[in-house]
């Protein structure tokens, strides 16, 4: 499907949230904006049967849910064959959430504090829809870096970044930093449409579902990290 498809195909979302008024709330704001509130769910269970049932082309997981929370939810969505095309969102309370760092590890394209703004959650909704991951670059990057392994021995290895070029490295180290599309671009002298496909061969080559976890990644093998933190044989 190409970009235009996406774009004006009709949207389909679930909500789960244990909180009936959050759900509520956002139904209203999505159908206000047009975008399909296809079912809700309470737990975890639901939200996967949800997603088993009505193929949503995004989920609004909250992560802290009685019986199955969101990050088994999560899991079980992201592995299941019905569910591997959905994309999904994690809400929460706290933007230093380890559950947080645990769901995006898993797959989930980025995350929204529940406090959020209508327009945001409609952007955030469109932008992961489109393929692109929801990351608040200054938000996700404490976030990663309090999460991730810090010391040299702690980081884990990954055999298939031997497969990118030095290119795709360094498009890989610029993503880690939160640079959109568009910013790649100008930072590298390139088109939007190269970068598009650097960061499509990056995934390809290590087997990632999106950027998100591509930039988990950087951080987890040390490739990425804080200015404190060099990556080891890093610049």
């Amino acid at each position: 499907m190409s970009d235009a498809d996406t774009a004006s195909a009709p949207l389909r979302v679930v909500i789960a949230d244990d909180q009936t008024l959050v759900r509520t709330g956002f139904r209203l704001i999505l159908n206000e904006a047009g975008i399909t509130v296809a079912a809700e769910a309470a737990n975890g269970k639901e939200a996967v049967a949800a997603v088993l049932q009505h193929r949503p082309d995004v989920v609004l997981m909250d992560i802290r849910m009685p019986g199955m929370d969101g990050l088994e939810a999560t899991r079980r969505i992201l592995a299941s064959k019905p569910g591997s095309g959905c994309r999904i969102i994690i809400l929460t309370t706290f933007d230093l959430d380890q559950y947080v760092y645990a769901a995006l590890t898993a797959g989930a394209s980025g995350f929204l504090l529940k406090d959020t703004s209508p327009e945001q959650l409609v952007a955030a909704v469109r932008t992961v829809r489109s393929g692109d991951a929801l990351l608040a670059p200054s938000i996700t990057r404490r976030l990663i870096e309090r999460f991730a392994p810090h010391q040299p021995g702690q980081f884990i290895s990954h055999a298939r970044l031997s497969d990118l070029t030095a290119r795709e490295l360094q498009v890989l180290r610029l993503m880690a930093r939160g640079l959109s599309n568009a910013e790649l671009a100008t930072e590298l002298t390139v088109s939007t449409a190269t970068v598009k496909t650097h960061v499509a061969s990056i995934l390809a080559k290590l087997q990632l579902r999106d950027r998100v976890q591509a930039i988990v990644l950087a951080y987890q093998t040390g490739l990425a990290g804080p200015p404190s933190s060099p990556a080891p044989g890093g610049p």
